[in-house]
């Protein structure tokens, strides 16, 4: 019997991908795969296979493999945070019927015992991803904002998606844990990065650090499903719509610190600065046009207090998975924009204050 899942991509075999992919082969086989590493994720490893089979069949030659990650950090961080069980499941359960723009899967399968996966994704080359260091462009913003406010539309208040448990995580015990994962981890993300940040941002994260707790427990008003990590790197263009990659921090929760969290960090603070309104406005537009009820004040207020979800996964990440040259500049750059991103929205104004 087929295993359901694999350990990294070495177990990537043909009588692996035979047995994964048998509903589509109707009988064929997979005679023989290569490999070739793609992507910069960190909490996973990505490949292309190029697949050989023994007859013709109505599959394409090339797929993506997303799979456990070799290095043992990221590994763990998969593993406290249930990455690989909820991009298993996104895939499995919620994905076909998502008015989204996503790769088709082939396959999404995930063992707990070992917390081991594998989904086997369209390979969309030469879509390219957005570059999370030189940003995107404010139409490319456009377009994305166009698929998040779709995601949000589609799941507003869902009383069947707050009732998933691997989507719906949130819970005072949560929001506990996460506190002191950010407390916990500021001080080596500040030894580590010190030196990269610019002077106004240290200062805007230790204002933040005592209003962790109260601003991680207050998710006041309609949750809906959100990606999670909803920036330039996890987006592929090229194509008529932008593709939205990479679900294993999707979750229930505020819509708008997907938006907050998406134009800090995917844009360059001045591209930012000029045309936020404008695409806040577009996204309240598409939302409310697909029969959401949210006034523009709720709207404005919720996208400035979000603006701190960008420092909270920044942290957690920078600390957590496999250090790398581009991965340090990366989250450097990021606290940067989210900083001036509070900044400029006087978002810890909106803040529980300290308890």
């Amino acid at each position: 019997m087929t295993r359901g899942a694999v350990s990294g991509e070495q177990e990537l075999t043909p009588e692996f991908l035979t047995g994964a992919l048998a509903t589509r082969l109707r009988g064929a086989q997979v005679t023989a795969v290569q490999t070739t590493p793609v992507g910069t994720g960190q909490v996973s490893d990505s490949c292309r296979l190029r697949l050989t089979y023994d007859r013709p069949v109505d599959l394409p030659e090339t797929l993506v493999a997303k799979v456990p990650a070799a290095d043992p950090a990221s590994r763990n961080a998969a593993r406290v945070f249930r990455t690989y069980e909820i991009e298993a499941s996104f895939y499995g359960q919620l994905a076909a019927g998502l008015p989204v723009a996503l790769a088709a899967c082939y396959y999404a399968g995930y063992d707990a015992g070992p917390d081991e996966y594998v989904v086997l994704l369209e390979d969309l080359a030469p879509a390219c991803p957005g570059d999370q260091l030189a940003g995107i462009t404010p139409d490319q913003a456009a377009s994305a904002i166009d698929e998040l406010a779709a995601l949000h539309a589609a799941g507003w208040g869902s009383q069947a998606l707050a009732g998933l448990p691997w989507l719906n995580r949130s819970s005072p015990e949560g929001a506990q844990l996460m506190t002191a994962a950010v407390t916990g981890m500021y001080p080596g993300f500040r030894d580590r990065y010190g030196t990269r940040l610019e002077p106004e941002t240290l200062p805007l994260i230790e204002d933040f650090l005592p209003r962790t707790d109260g601003y991680l427990a207050a998710r006041d008003g309609p949750r809906t499903i959100v990606h999670g990590d909803f920036r330039a790197d996890n987006l592929l263009f090229g194509r008529v719509r932008p593709v939205v990659l990479d679900w294993q921090t999707c979750g229930f929760s505020a819509g708008l610190s997907d938006l907050s969290y998406f134009l800090a960090s995917s844009l360059q603070v001045p591209d930012r600065q000029r045309h936020e309104e404008d695409l806040v406005r577009r996204y309240h537009a598409e939302l409310t046009g697909r029969g959401v009820r949210l006034s523009w004040n709720d709207c404005w207020n919720d996208y400035r207090r979000y603006a701190f979800s960008g420092i909270v996964m920044d942290i957690i990440a920078a600390m957590f998975v496999q250090q790398t040259e581009r991965g340090d500049e990366m989250f450097a750059a990021m606290a940067n924009r989210h900083a001036r991103h509070a900044i400029d929205l006087d978002s810890l104004r909106l803040l529980p204050a300290p308890g």
